[in-house]
Parts: C-alpha cells; structure tokens; sequence
C-alpha cells in the first residue's frame, strides 16, 4: 500500500508568454495541455510510461473533462499542478489536477480528466487486457 503523498505527484511549469492572450492572462485552453503533461508525468513516476501503453497498440483518449478556474495565471507565474487518481475501475480512470501557483501562493484552478482504454478501437478492461497496469494503477488508487 503507497503512503498518500506517494499517490500524488506534483509537476512543476512555468508559464509562458506565448500562452497569454489579449488580456496578459494564461489562456484557457493552456490548462487541457498542461493536464495532460503532468499526467504523462504522472504515469511514468507510476512506472507505466504512456508511450509503453501506445507500444502495446492501447490508447486511452479523453472521454470527459472538467476545469474549474478560480484565479489569473500571468506570464512567467511558477505552477505546481498536483495529480492524482480520482477513480478507475478497470475500464475508465479519473485524475484530479489543483494548480497551485506558488508565486501568487494560491490555488488557481482545479480539474478532473476521465479516461477509458481502446484496442483496435474497441473499449477494454486494463484488468483483462494489461494485467501489469492494472496493478500498478490500482496502487495509486
């Protein structure tokens, strides 16, 4: 059993200026791809690299997503965005996501991402199909 701060993994970005729009704020759409860094992270600190899954001719594509945000991110700001897994049952996996942005030193948007598992575009069970991620995920869990 993984203590809960090794269930959480925190990936550490700074914001860039060409992510700002008009207005000098990080725009929005930025949030979806860094999600989707810290997730890739997240899995290979898990021991299951997300490419080694594409190896295995496994895609596991966004089915659902959700972004809260509750305060400006500016150019230059230091991000810390925190992952861990919300929920999976075998077929479908949840992160969770809070960006913490350390240099205003307050909570500035939280997430979720829902995930499920294709073979030949056909919905699978991690726990039938990848029985090695299956018992990593559920580690995290």
């Amino acid at each position: 059993m993984k203590e809960e701060s090794e269930k959480i993994y925190t990936y550490y970005r700074k914001a860039q200026y060409h992510e700002t729009d008009q207005m000098g704020i990080i725009h929005h759409s930025n949030y979806v791809k860094w999600m989707e860094e810290a997730r890739i992270g997240y899995m290979d600190q898990m021991g299951f690299a997300y490419k080694k899954v594409e190896e295995m001719e496994v895609i596991s594509p966004v089915v659902e997503i959700s972004v809260t945000y509750k305060k400006q991110v500016f150019f230059d700001d230091d991000i810390q965005i925190r992952v861990s897994i919300r929920k999976y049952n075998g077929i479908s996996l949840e992160f969770n996501y809070e960006f913490f942005n350390t240099t205003r030193n307050e909570i500035c948007t939280v997430a979720y991402s829902r995930h499920c598992f294709l073979k030949d575009g056909k919905l699978i069970s991690v726990k039938k199909e990848l029985p090695d991620l299956d018992r990593i995920i559920t580690a995290y869990v």
